[in-house]
């Protein structure tokens, strides 16, 4: 009977979502016979603090949405006018940047990536949208779910990687985090998936530029989170600022016509990103706004950020018959759409009671615990963890007392003034025993004051040494050409290290930077990201020993910037480089090419850490894998499982992950891609039976007609603690 039962349960659940999928169409179509054309395109006008005539706009139908648009009390004002006084009551939508948190400040999304704990993530995005909620906000323009392959592009530090699949497990987490189990729920806002598409790949690593990448390819990697962000229901896409192959972003019909509404049936609204569409002119793509208007509008862009091209030229447009009114009713459609979705027409003003949502001890609580699952530690030469009995401690680096470089970029609403700093955390713990000397004014400073560095260092037991890179120099428009530590932190690494003092270098940075000439002068290396509000006591539990690191790196690091782009998964070449490296000059000519292989002269092409790569207090051993067989037909599966011990006395945290290799295709396939990993907790001396599937998904990919296959060959498989190392087996698809 419980079949039966189940299955009739499932189909009045479906019946009601129908029911109620329909009964908001009815509503939109009633809605938008009333509506007069330049109340259709007020809908598609975003504003903000800066707009014009806000008031009076509001009231006459010319916004359907505002970013940034101040304190709750300004919202609630705004929104009475639009429901009480302007003809129609269409409630307007708010929007902000909710990246990594809101008043509560968790890692910078690419720290959160490195957790490879989407459960942890989805949480992080629910406390985000609940404090957001409180104040009156709806919609985020978060997650940024761009694939990352090049370190020199400061937005990597919004991005969760360099891997499509762990940013779409990531991009599934935040969204369902951020929409809750209903976008109605008072404390839900609604998901935006941007840039779409292509946005990471900017050429040279410069923000907003240009983006050349291949269908085959697009589908493969750079398409693939935003359609995990599809079905996971998000409620709206942002289009990019970069063009993609030739054709801006926000008039790019393959994208948002073929792919995203015909291809993957998204019925929510897309918006531009800042100014996006009349940065078309500037591309060369468009002569005017009046161009502007008509690519945007046919192409698919649902609503215009800041800019004001439909409000100047669309209306225009439609009565001369140059765009088809259709276009327009399409467009408001999919605005109200969401809107009744979100509940805004029956409950359009924040209803909160209570308690302050904000910086409530339970979030900074678990905010904490993201922070701990962030931490990559990159070396350890048996320092770590230390002793709480030491009796002196040296703290050296600005960045050790910077709460504002500890938020990270794009954390509008997070206050320095919350953030508790590592310094904070150690003299909480350790009193004065904590030695404190900045050393340089900023990350980027040139002076050094060395006598008060050595003065510090020389009365401790072990120096902490806290260096990488501001806030004020990672995100968007904070592209680098080069990954070293700026200004004079290599001189202060070396002052240090004359000292011969155990030193332990933390690294706050929102992106991977090269260090290899200074990893050596140091006895460990913990990698934090940029880690939110409750980095500091983060970063002092791990030091100290409360909780083993477990995080892994989700993005290479490379040993030089001259190796950039560098990711994990990229295919092999015909000359490929033999595995061991020599700084030699090729013996060969080019009529006798001896030793012409994909190589430098002057460094491994290896990389300094590799994809996936993260140490633990515990030592891991991975053992007896085994396939359930090893032919199958494109249909099956196949069980993979393997033995993990953890050999130490020690609980701590194991992330194992799952590699295959499709040795030939009808196009070049990657020489490795990630496709499971687990993340699990093992006791002291614990040993654990971990089991993988891997089935048609998994060896699925777009080949040269862009047609999703499976084809027979052979197959290479690994499980390991990152992409470089791992067990191995073989199998074949017949």
């Amino acid at each position: 009977m419980k079949t039966p039962t189940r299955i009739l349960v499932l189909f009045c659940l479906l019946t009601l979502l129908v029911q109620g999928q329909n009964n908001i169409e009815e509503k939109i179509e009633n809605l938008l016979s009333q509506m007069t054309i330049d109340e259709k395109i007020g809908q598609l006008q975003q504003g903000f603090n800066g707009s014009d005539n806000i008031e009076n706009g509001i009231v006459n139908g010319k916004f359907g949405s505002f970013l940034n648009a101040g304190d709750i009390e300004t919202k609630i004002e705004y929104q009475k006018l639009a429901v009480n006084e302007s003809r129609l009551g269409i409630p307007l939508i708010f929007g902000r940047d909710v990246i990594h948190g809101y008043r509560t400040v968790f890692p910078i999304p690419l720290g959160q990536s490195a957790t490879w704990n989407p459960d942890l993530v989805k949480k992080a995005a629910e406390i985000a949208a609940y404090e957001a909620s409180e104040q009156g906000i709806h919609w985020t323009f978060a997650p940024m779910i761009d694939i990352a392959r090049d370190p020199r592009w400061g937005r990597i530090a919004e991005s969760p990687g360099e891997d499509p699949y762990l940013v779409s497990v990531m991009a599934k987490a935040m969204v369902e985090g951020f929409q809750g189990e209903s976008l109605s729920n008072k404390n839900s806002i609604a998901a935006c998936a941007k840039h779409f598409a292509g946005y990471g790949a900017a050429e040279g690593g410069r923000d907003y530029n240009t983006t050349l990448i291949p269908e085959n390819e697009l589908r493969n990697i750079y398409l693939r989170p935003f359609k995990a962000a599809k079905d996971a229901g998000v409620a709206t896409y942002m289009s990019a600022f970069n063009d993609l192959n030739g054709v801006p972003t926000s008039g790019n019909k393959f994208t948002l016509k073929q792919v995203l509404r015909n291809e993957w049936g998204f019925d929510g609204f897309v918006v531009s990103d800042w100014g996006s569409m009349v940065e078309m002119i500037n591309h060369g793509y468009c002569e005017s706004e009046t161009d502007v208007a008509k690519v945007a509008i046919e192409a698919g862009v649902d609503m215009e950020m800041v800019s004001q091209a439909y409000a100047n030229e669309l209306k225009k447009l439609i009565e001369e018959g140059l765009v088809d009114i259709e276009y327009l009713n399409t467009a408001v459609k999919n605005i109200l759409r969401v809107k009744f979705r979100l509940g805004l027409f029956d409950n359009p003003f924040p209803e909160y009671e209570g308690e302050s949502a904000l910086l409530k001890s339970e979030n900074l609580e678990f905010a904490k615990k993201v922070a701990h699952e962030s931490l990559v530690l990159l070396k350890n030469d048996n320092v770590l963890p230390l002793s709480n009995t030491l009796n002196k401690i040296a703290v050296i680096g600005p960045l050790a007392n910077s709460g504002r470089d500890q938020n990270g970029t794009w954390a509008p609403d997070g206050k320095s003034e919350d953030a508790v700093t590592p310094l904070t955390a150690l003299r909480e713990r350790f009193n004065d025993r904590i030695v404190y000397e900045a050393g340089l004014k900023t990350s980027r400073s040139t002076d050094i004051d060395n006598d008060a560095v050595l003065k510090a260092v020389q009365q401790s037991d072990v120096v902490l040494l806290f260096v990488g890179e501001e806030e004020i120099i990672a995100g968007e428009a904070k592209s680098r050409a080069f990954l070293n530590f700026p200004g004079k932190q290599k001189e202060l690494i070396e002052l240090v290290s004359q000292s011969n003092k155990p030193t332990i270098m933390i690294i706050l940075a929102g992106r991977p930077l090269t260090f290899s000439a200074e990893a050596e002068l140091v006895d460990a290396i913990l990698f934090a990201w940029h880690p939110g509000t409750m980095g500091g006591p983060a970063i002092a539990d791990v030091l100290f020993g409360d909780y083993s690191p477990s995080g892994k790196l989700p993005v290479t690091f490379p040993r030089t910037v001259g190796q950039v782009p560098y990711y994990y998964n990229h295919r092999n070449t015909g000359r490929p480089a033999p595995i061991t490296y020599e700084a030699d000059i090729p013996l060969g000519t080019p009529l006798n090419p001896k030793d012409f292989v994909s190589n430098y002269l002057d460094v491994p092409n290896s990389p300094e850490y590799p994809f996936g790569f993260g140490l633990s207090y515990a030592e891991f051993e991975y053992d007896d894998l085994s396939l359930s067989s090893t032919k199958i037909a494109p249909e099956e599966n196949i069980l993979v499982s393997l033995e993990v011990t953890n050999k130490s006395d020690i609980q701590a945290d194991e992330i194992i992950q799952l590699y295959i290799r499709d040795r030939v295709g009808s196009i070049t396939r990657p020489v490795k891609e990630l496709k499971d990993f687990k993340k699990e907790t093992f006791s002291p001396n614990e040993t654990k039976i971990i089991t993988f599937t891997i089935d048609k998904e998994d060896l699925s990919f777009y080949n040269y007609e862009n047609k999703l296959v499976v084809e027979p060959g052979k197959f290479d498989i690994w499980v390991g603690p990152n992409s470089a190392e791992g067990l191995h087996a073989e199998f074949i698809v017949k």
